[in-house]
């Protein structure tokens, strides 16, 4: 039986927080029939395949029956902020933030400092508490609740236990108890049935949790939202109008407007509007954009040229045959957002810890009431210990463990110009055994430099101004390398040229010195009966052998000169290889250039493992690939044609000196653009996330130890919340160690 179509949509979901809501919202989804679903929480977005007995209206509905927002994807174009996964009208974890800080302040220090407790001051406490416990920590509360509908214990879950426990008490001593008499100040007995127990109130442990936690939340959230960059850089990626022929008269339109079989032009130094076949001209085409190759490409009639790279020089008049989503350029951008989709949300392991935490936790508060009643002593007595065990459960440290430890390594890391995105990066660093890299702009420089010289004439100045003089007039990247070379190496002015033509793809000709010179490729040379000497035939054929691009000038019959220019190697290339490889990393080299150019470079480096002639599609494929077998694969790449990879890779790290959408895509991104600062970034991440357990080991063994004297009543709640505050202190003072590390 044939397969009912399907269609694809985005939904904008609205409400998780972590990635069990990730999980859940998946899962049903995919209950409906025929329907695959990838949700991303970084995007707050689904990506949903569905068959045409399923409507859109039932997907919304299917992912709103499980208590969270579904929205369906508007006509007009994406804004920055639903990018980002933001809604208008919104409150944020910012401003939650803020007013939290602003008002949990004054209620911390005066429940903290007896002696600055005035009349009336526990008052003033409830007062400024309330809104921080019940709006500020909100998100908490509401994934509690969603969570509890499904029978799953979080960590937010917790966080709702602990606070709610602090300030209910706390509204009970103050109504009903001894707390709300006017002269009530904090007493400092270590055991619970030393004093009236409704004498204590416990507001700055229900606040200060709440603002600890929103911190931890905020830093967490800003990390994730950076993911969608990726989509916008590339939707900016491309021509705004295009030159539309219509006869023998142009007309400038927009470039969303051309359709397939439309005629277009385009001159040097524009942007080439959509995918196409040239009718007519030449040009040397930048497609580094697209292929990562600094080396330009020429093209002429009957060539396919792709939207988004740039003509240099040259006109071309050009026959749209795609437009729209069905352009290479943007098929890459759906393969960036795939990738992301389905890249695999990392368990935050204090959400693990907390599963099995909280069931225990409720357990033991619950039996020390009633152990407590069960000896005979007063029930307020009870219900101290009871709250004491659940303020100390409460995850503070546990919350900061992550996002602490994180802002500080990626604080280092940004003083040694790496930025990491988030945990996801510090998680996938700790399991890397391939790194994946780019050739031109990552391995090497991505700047074409001249290599070697080989003049026939005794003059070899003489020859060298004279090519410098005809290259002087082009706007090709060899002609600029060469020029830059023979200025350097004369301080002499080029001499004049006349009679001066351009042919793109083939070379340049002139008059110099009264005598006719040709620069350019070995056919340019056959075309203007130059000849090449059996000498130079073979050292052509060695400049070729090394990668290197060679350039022929000649005059009176003969070729007179072979200019080898070349990609550079950057400097600290081989070193970093070498240190990869100590890591225990297997470095494997992949570009797009020609195989002899990538073997050239790889041998140099110490690279083995060499994959060449890769486009943007066959990159994401290769790293695919090496995933199937078992690999955990870290990319290092700078340009658009990279973006796709470096989004399907487990931790993609861009250089800062390519392009914004390879930096969008990626994990880690390297300001200094070196391979040695991605080495760096790999090391610093590891020990990142050592920093990172260790937190959360401590924090969990600070509650396992201290619950016991809490449900014992040898710990009051309040010694119980500085108990709570001096974890958060260690967490903070471990991950601060993380500021002294320095690059070996």
């Amino acid at each position: 039986m044939a397969q009912s179509p399907t269609s694809t949509i985005v939904l904008g979901v609205e409400g998780m927080t972590c990635s069990s809501c990730v999980a859940r919202v998946e899962k049903s989804l995919n209950e409906l029939p025929g329907v695959t679903a990838a949700v991303n929480l970084a995007l707050h977005s689904a990506k949903v395949e569905f068959p045409s007995q399923v409507s859109p209206e039932d997907l919304v509905h299917q992912v709103e029956k499980i208590g969270y927002t579904a929205t369906l994807p508007q006509s007009a174009p994406v804004s920055d902020e639903q990018l980002e996964g933001g809604k208008a009208g919104n409150v944020t974890l910012l401003e939650r933030l803020i007013i939290a800080i602003v008002l949990s302040t004054p209620v911390i220090v005066l429940s903290m400092v007896p002696a600055w407790q005035f009349e009336y001051w526990q008052w003033i406490s409830l007062l400024l508490a309330t809104p921080v416990v019940f709006w500020c920590g909100l998100p908490f509360h509401r994934a509690t609740f969603l969570n509890l509908r499904h029978g799953t214990l979080t960590m937010d879950t917790l966080i709702t236990m602990g606070t709610f426990a602090a300030y209910g008490w706390s509204v009970y001593a103050l109504f009903f108890g001894a707390a709300g008499d006017a002269h009530m100040h904090h007493s400092m007995e270590l055991f619970a049935w030393q004093a009236d127990p409704t004498h204590n109130i416990y507001l700055e442990a229900a606040a200060g949790v709440t603002t600890f936690l929103l911190l931890g939340r905020y830093l967490e959230d800003k990390s994730q939202r950076s993911a969608g960059a990726a989509l916008r850089a590339l939707a900016e990626l491309k021509a705004t109008e295009a030159s539309r022929l219509v006869g023998s008269v142009e007309e400038r339109i927009a470039a969303a407007d051309l359709a397939v079989g439309d005629v277009f032009v385009v001159r040097p130094g524009e942007i080439i509007a959509t995918d196409g076949v040239v009718l007519e001209g030449q040009a040397a085409v930048d497609e580094s954009a697209l292929t990562g190759e600094s080396l330009p490409v020429d093209v002429s009639a009957e060539a396919r040229v792709t939207g988004s790279t740039i003509v240099l020089d040259g006109r071309l008049v050009v026959r749209a045959t795609e437009v729209g989503q069905n352009t290479r350029m943007a098929q890459l951008a759906t393969l960036v957002e795939d990738a992301q989709l389905h890249k695999a949300a990392v368990q935050k392991l204090a959400d693990r810890i907390s599963a099995v935490f909280v069931p225990i936790v409720i357990a033991i508060a619950v039996l020390t009431i009633l152990g407590w009643a069960l000896t005979g002593a007063p029930l307020a007595v009870g219900f101290t210990a009871g709250i004491a065990v659940l303020v100390i459960a409460c995850p503070c440290a546990l919350g900061l463990a992550t996002p602490v430890a994180l802002m500080v390594g990626t604080g280092r890391a940004a003083q040694m110009g790496i930025i990491v995105s988030g945990p996801d990066a510090i998680e996938s660093s700790a399991r890397i055994s391939t790194v994946v890299l780019d050739k031109t702009g990552t391995v090497t420089s991505g700047v074409m430099s001249v290599q070697s010289v080989e003049v026939t004439e005794s003059e070899h100045t003489l020859a060298l101004r004279r090519i410098a003089a005809l290259e002087a007039s082009s706007e090709h990247p060899i002609a600029k390398a060469i020029v830059e070379y023979v200025t350097t190496e004369t301080s002499e002015p080029l001499p004049d040229v006349s009679a001066f033509r351009s042919v793109a793809g083939s070379g340049v000709l002139g008059v110099v010195e009264g005598v006719t010179v040709a620069v350019g490729t070995q056919d340019w040379m056959r075309e203007n009966a130059l000849v090449l000497s059996v000498h130079q035939e073979a050292q052509l054929a060695h400049a070729r052998a090394t990668g290197a691009t060679a350039v022929l000038a000649g005059w009176d019959s003969q070729v007179r000169a072979i200019v080898s220019v070349a990609d550079t190697i950057k400097t600290d290339s081989a070193q970093a290889i070498a240190r990869m490889k100590k890591l225990g990393l297997e470095p494997v080299l992949l570009t797009g250039d020609h195989e002899q150019a990538a073997h050239h470079i790889a041998a140099q480096v110490g690279i083995a493992h060499v994959i060449a002639g890769a486009s943007p599609e066959s990159k994401v494929e290769v790293i695919s690939a090496l995933q199937a077998e078992g690999k955990t694969v870290a990319m290092i790449g700078d340009g658009v044609n990279d973006a796709a990879a470096l989004a399907q890779s487990d931790l993609g790290i861009a250089m800062g000196t390519g392009t914004d959408v390879a930096i969008a895509a990626s994990d880690i991104t390297l300001v200094r653009g070196t391979l040695s600062a991605a080495v760096d970034a790999i090391e610093l991440s590891r020990r990142t996330l050592r920093i990172i357990h260790g937190n959360l080991f401590w924090a969990f063994a600070y509650n396992v130890a201290a619950i016991p004297l809490a449900a014992l009543g040898f710990l009051n709640p309040m010694l119980a919340g500085a108990a709570m505050a001096f974890s958060s202190l260690f967490v903070v003072l471990n991950s601060l160690r993380l500021r002294r590390f320095a690059r070996n």
